[in-house]
């Protein structure tokens, strides 16, 4: 169990591996940087907003204490000393929640101005990722390029392999079929194969066609040469000779012609 264990885990590490863009994981990365800094922004705005109101809340219960202070003056003045006692004892509570109300106004000012550093230094630190993030991905694309474009010169990409063996192979059907086509033409020239069509002749009949080509050829000649020297009687013999042969031939040759 153990190594199948084993065994799962390194299959399922290289599947995601080689499923992972760097690129991809970068901008993943500068996202949650982005919320976490909007989070950060987030509370600095809620602790000013705190803040903010306990200033209301001094002002408002300053405002008090003035006036508790004032109508103890003019009931003092008026001589009701009792009422004047009041409006002070009245004041002093107020003052009590100003003097609570100031320490949580400094409280939530340190942690304002805490929350505010730290939102500065994070918002750097956001900007010198973006720019490194931007900088590592330009660099792997051009890498990446780099690599593919040595892969189609050397021929070990994919592609290129797939062309090549085609080409291999359409080149290896073109020499077996040269091969085929000239080992016939040889067996036909030999008289090893007959051709059903009669266009092919091996190398005795034309040898024999060539020569008796050449024989009517010199005969044409002789008769052109005796009719030029005015019809001799020598060259009108050999003329009726050589026709009376050939008249012959023709009659042994072609019985059934004489015949009919």
């Amino acid at each position: 169990m153990k190594r199948m264990g084993m065994i799962f885990r390194a299959k399922a590490n290289k599947a995601l591996d080689r499923a992972e863009d760097p690129r991809e994981t970068l901008d993943y990365s500068y996202q949650k940087q982005l919320e976490l800094l909007q989070k950060v922004r987030r509370g600095v705005a809620d602790v000013a907003t705190s803040r903010k109101r306990l200033e209301l809340q001094l002002n408002q219960l300053n405002g008090q204490s003035a006036k508790l202070e004032e109508q103890g003056k003019k009931a003092l003045a008026l001589g009701r000393e009792d009422l004047a006692r009041e409006a002070l004892t009245r004041r002093a509570a107020l003052q009590q929640q100003v003097s609570d109300l100031q320490q949580q106004h400094e409280t939530l000012q340190n942690e304002e101005s805490k929350l505010t550093l730290a939102a500065q230094r994070l918002q750097a630190k956001v900007d010198a990722f973006r720019t490194r993030k931007e900088t590592i991905k330009a660099t792997y694309t051009a890498a990446q390029a780099q690599t593919r474009i040595g892969e189609a010169f050397s021929g070990i990409s994919e592609e290129m392999g797939d062309v090549g063996m085609a080409i291999q192979r359409a080149e290896d059907k073109t020499a077996q079929l040269q091969a085929r086509a000239g080992a016939i033409d040889e067996l036909l020239a030999s008289g090893a194969l007959d051709d059903p069509t009669g266009t092919s002749k091996d190398d005795l009949t034309a040898e024999l066609d060539r020569i008796s080509g050449n024989a009517d050829v010199e005969f044409e000649l002789e008769r052109m040469k005796a009719e030029l020297a005015g019809g001799s009687s020598a060259g009108r013999q050999a003329l009726e000779g050589g026709s009376s042969a050939a008249v012959q031939q023709d009659k042994q040759e072609s019985p059934k012609f004489d015949k009919q």
